[in-house]
């Protein structure tokens, strides 16, 4: 058993190592990097090489050279997730916060460091936060939310339709997500592009997280302000007036949780499912045979791609055994999400058929899994059927193997996905009112009255084009079922 070496005492540059240089992927006492050229070169690779070497508990590395633990057994994330006393959420039991060596000007400060929000917290007040949040998503219309992905995905697909070339990733994937969440969150629509770039730059973890950060929390100060004078139907409304009776910075770390979160694994999700979609036939011709249906389709991605490869698990409360290494307490545990779908212990093969199963690890475990994977999901399937019905033709422009990607410790994802498809004009059809996502009134104080809502029709200007993806959409069946359908032994938090 091993445990994690001491990091350096004097100031460690946080600038990437030079490209491509193997003497860089370890540092300090040979362990592994978990950033920089050589880690994102094959992040599954290292992944797998870290396994055969430590097992499923492997030390590794940070930026600046912080050590912590990469979990990547799917037991053990269990074990991690579902038992918060002996893993606690709060970063300021984190050794090297409390020795002063991790500053809030770190890249990876963001990310890991205590703050005002359920993610960041333990006992009962997790219970209290993560229950207004939860109450708070459960108010959105799932069908609601789809007309706005609708609404938003015809607009997007307007821009570039009559060009038959698009960057999907640029131009669609990136965007739709961020504009649904403007919606769910309560902000104005053209803060959409700016927030997508900033929410990015944050899980990049380079020198421009800290500056992004500033970024997004001054703009979501300013929404709170806004809706204590003028509520809406939107969680920072809804999370405002919650009984648990949240403070106007426990509501602002909250949107900023769900925003950061919800933009890159749904863009991600998007674009990693459109990708293979593309570039395996077979996946492709189970789709069009019938055999597999879209949301089946994203949850095998989900397996084989999650969205985020890596994320924090928790600081040991105490000295520990796991996975064979001894943990020391402070220590921190990172999830790595990736490595444990593909972990042989409970799957036959790497990209092996899963058949909708939904006990992959991509959206965590235990009381801090992700609140708002749903609407991830809704967003997903719906934006992706959009694209492909109005776009039944739309293919890749370069060869698979010419795709590139880049990389962060937090996650792996595609620099551009370049389409063409037949020159399509802008859709006529009735201009679309989405209605007000909010569903019901939840327990506690009196929430405000809704405004009238303008009068609206359901049927479009002319019959829908009867192509394969618009038969898929009445095959679907229920998507937003509960996600851990089919795991055992799964705790609400």
């Amino acid at each position: 058993m091993t445990s994690l070496p001491e990091p350096p005492r004097a100031s460690i540059p946080l600038g990437a190592p030079p490209p491509g240089c193997p003497a860089h992927a370890s540092g300090p006492g040979g362990v592994q990097r978990l950033y920089g050229p050589a880690a994102s070169a094959d992040p599954m690779g290292l992944y797998e090489r870290l396994r055969t070497e430590h097992g499923p508990v492997a030390p590794v590395l940070l930026e600046g050279d912080v050590p912590a633990w990469l979990v990547l057994g799917y037991q053990e994330i269990l074990e991690v997730t579902r038992n918060p006393r002996r893993f606690r959420r709060d970063g300021r039991a984190w050794s090297p916060w409390q020795r002063g060596e991790i500053g809030t000007d770190s890249p990876i400060a963001p990310v890991l460091a205590w703050g005002p929000d359920c993610s960041h917290q333990d006992g009962s007040v997790h219970q209290r936060l993560r229950g207004a949040v939860n109450e708070s998503l459960e108010r959105f219309d799932r069908r609601g939310l789809r007309r706005y992905v609708q609404l938003y995905g015809h607009q997007l697909i307007d821009r570039f339709a009559p060009e038959g070339r698009a960057e999907i990733l640029g131009q669609y994937a990136q965007q739709l997500p961020m504009l649904v969440l403007t919606v769910v969150l309560g902000l104005p629509e053209e803060e959409g592009p700016r927030l997508v770039e900033a929410s990015r730059q944050l899980l990049i973890g380079t020198e421009k997280a800290v500056a992004a950060d500033r970024y997004i929390q001054r703009t979501l100060t300013e929404l709170v302000a806004t809706k204590h004078a003028t509520p809406g139907h939107d969680l920072a409304s809804w999370l405002i007036a919650h009984p648990a009776d949240l403070s106007d910075e426990e509501v602002l770390h909250h949107l900023r949780l769900v925003m950061v979160a919800a933009n890159e694994t749904t863009t991600n999700l998007i674009v990693n499912t459109l990708r293979v979609v593309f570039t395996h036939p077979r996946f492709r011709g189970s789709l069009h045979g019938g055999r597999m249906t879209l949301p089946a389709a994203v949850e095998q991605v989900l397996w084989d791609e999650p969205p985020i490869s890596v994320c924090p698990g928790g600081f040991a409360s105490d000295d520990v055994e796991l996975g064979g290494q001894n943990i020391r307490k402070g220590d921190i545990l990172l999830l790595g999400l990736a490595g444990a779908n593909a972990d042989p212990a409970i799957r036959p093969a790497p990209g092996a058929p899963m058949h909708g199963n939904r006990s992959h690890l991509s959206f965590t475990s235990g009381p801090h899994e992700c609140p708002g994977q749903d609407i991830g999901r809704a967003i997903t399937v719906t934006g992706i059927e959009v694209l492909l019905s109005r776009l039944p033709d739309l293919r890749l422009t370069v060869e698979p193997d010419e795709l590139t990607w880049s990389s962060s410790t937090w996650s792996r994802h595609l620099v551009a996905l370049p389409a063409e498809f037949t020159p399509r004009a802008r859709a006529e059809r009735i201009a679309l009112v989405p209605p007000a996502p909010g569903r019901r009134q939840a327990p506690g104080r009196q929430r405000p009255r809704p405004p009238a809502e303008p009068a609206r029709t359901e049927r479009p200007a002319r019959p829908e084009r009867r192509s394969f993806w618009a038969g898929l959409r009445r095959r679907w069946g229920r998507s937003d079922q509960p996600a851990d359908a089919e795991r055992p032994g799964r705790r609400e938090g």
